[in-house]
Order: structure tokens, then sequence, then C-alpha cells
């Protein structure tokens, strides 16, 4: 992996996701309070406030201006919508906030989801979502949009024909991370407060479980072939490799202290892993789990992403900067 370049700007990145058409969206939480987009070449197209209007958007008991702070993005199947998460909301009715250590008992306020056009890239939906949501998925057929939320302890099911939210599902302690099969039958959620890993049926919303994956499961990677999970385990430096087909962990690796977001190759043979407080990005072979390449990057690297066109990787460090490797 060799490093192309190094974008700095007035940035506290906490997750960066690619487009498919090529664009990436840098989403910068309370720090910065804005979502930046880049183009390939490196280039900013378009720094997205987080101020809104919510009244504006069918939310008549909000008035004025409110604040988000942008977590983490997820790109409808055509690339045309971007939906992001918003840590918290600041401003007017927003008055008991959640934070990383939390409760449904404490009654946070809940927060939004943004649907942002990445034609005009600008915000044109506000959807109430659970409290502090993090993680944010769409199926493959473009009927659903998933959102975990920390401290509600569970699952906002958005229609994203209708623009709002249809179901939640209650899960437990600190849902984070969200993969869904390429049917569009089946979610696993990591649930970082626990062992564990929900699976949520996209039909009937009844839950499931694959137990004892490890300490903190903080992101899930499907395989091509959807016969095997990756999961980072947060609290153990460790990525699980789980065969789908007996629900049970075939493999560990430790890639580095505080393993946090990943990100495969198209083609499934490599995981990308960034390395929270190892300032590290690991290459791992997914065949066997076998790290290939551990690759020093700026202090605090949290989000990652792939580009199949180019293949680069382009990695979010929290500390104000974004890293685009090679390889």
């Amino acid at each position: 992996m060799t490093l192309k370049k190094t974008i700095f700007g007035k940035i506290s990145p906490k997750s960066i996701v690619h487009s498919g058409n090529g664009l990436f969206f840098a989403q910068n939480m309370m720090y910065s309070h804005n979502i930046t987009v880049y183009d390939r070449k490196y280039q900013l197209v378009k720094t997205i406030d987080d101020a809104v209007d919510l009244a504006k958007y069918s939310q008549s008991k909000f008035q004025g201006k409110h604040q988000g702070a942008p977590v983490e993005a997820a790109f409808s199947h055509q690339g045309d919508y971007a939906w992001i998460s918003n840590y918290q909301m600041y401003g007017g009715e927003f008055k008991n906030p959640g934070d990383d250590e939390c409760d449904p008992s404490q009654k946070t306020d809940n927060s939004f989801l943004y649907r942002v056009n990445t034609k005009t890239l600008s915000v044109e939906k506000a959807i109430e979502v659970g409290s502090v949501p993090k993680f944010v998925a769409a199926s493959p057929d473009d009927s659903l949009v998933l959102v975990s939320n920390w401290c509600s302890w569970d699952l906002s099911v958005v229609d994203p024909n209708q623009n709002k939210e249809i179901k939640r599902v209650r899960l437990g302690r600190y849902p984070r991370g969200i993969v869904i099969n390429s049917a569009s039958e089946k979610a696993y959620v990591a649930m970082m407060g626990t062992r564990d890993i929900a699976t949520v049926n996209l039909t009937d919303f009844s839950v499931g479980w694959l137990k004892d994956i490890g300490n903190a499961p903080r992101h899930l990677i499907l395989d091509p072939m959807e016969k095997y999970l990756y999961a980072t385990l947060n609290g153990e430096d460790d990525v699980a490799k789980i065969d789908l087909s007996t629900g049970k962990v075939v493999k560990k690796v430790t890639t580095g202290a505080a393993p946090r977001s990943m990100v495969r190759s198209d083609d499934g043979q490599f995981l990308y892993v960034v390395n929270y407080h190892a300032n590290t990005v690991s290459k791992v072979r997914a065949s066997d789990l076998k790290v290939m390449e551990n690759v020093k990057v700026n202090e605090n690297p949290i989000g990652i992403t792939y580009d199949p066109e180019t293949r680069q990787v382009w990695v979010a460090c929290y500390s104000g900067s974004i890293m685009v490797f090679q390889d």
C-alpha cells in the first residue's frame, strides 16, 4: 500500500464512504458540523453544512435552525442518495443529548437521519430516528434503510419511499455496525456492548443471535458469497471470521489496538482494517486472515472505504485528515 495523498482542512472525519460513483463523503461530527465531499482527484467538491430547518422537512414540532453531528453514511444502490446519521441535534427542543455511556431509561433525545441528494449535494430530507444513531445501511433493493441507535438500544427501520421510520426493533446494549445480505432479507447488527451479533429478519423483524463472537463487535462485512461474516472486535484487538452455516467463529487474527471500521476489496480477497489506538491500517487476506501488511497512518484512524475503479483505500483519521492509499 502506497500513500498517494493526504487531505487536510477543517475536518474531523468520523467516517469516509464511497458513493460508488466517484464521490467520497466524510462525516465530520459535532467538531466541524459538516460533511465534506471529495472526488477521485482528491478535490473538495462541496462542504455540506449540518444545520437544517427541520420544519421544512415535515417536522413541524421543531422550530428554527438546528445543527446535527454527522457520524456515518450509506448510499442507495445507484448512489443517488446518501443517508447520514447524526450523533445528536443541537438547538431548540433538544435538551437531553445522549453520549457514549447511556441507556434507554435516561430518555435521551431522538436524533435525525439526513437524506442528501448526490446530484445537488444538499440535504433534502430529515427523518427522526432513535437516540444517538450510529451506523446506517441501505438494503440492496432500496426498500429499507436501517439505523443503529446507540442510546435507545434499538434499530430504526426507515422506508425510503415514505421517508419515515416505520418500525423500531429492540436489540439491547449498544448496537453499532450493520450489514444486509444481497437478497435484502436479513441484517446483521454488531452489539458493541456485548459479545454477540444480532440477526434481524427483514420480513417479520424477528431477532436471532450469533452468540459469543468476541468482545465488543463493532463493524461487519459479508464475503461475496455470503458464506462468512467478518467482525472487528474492538474490545480484544481482533478480527473474527464467522461461518454463517454454523454461527461459529472459525478464526481470529490480531490486527492492532482497537480495530474499528473495515472494508473489503471488490473481489473479496482482502480486508482493510483501521486500528484506532495503534494508528495503523491492516491489510488482511480474507481466506485465512493472514495480516499481509500494517501501514502507519495519522492519529486515530476510524473510518475507511474502497474505490474498486482505482483500487484505492481512503482512511479517515479523526485527528483531522484523510489519507488515500494505492493498493
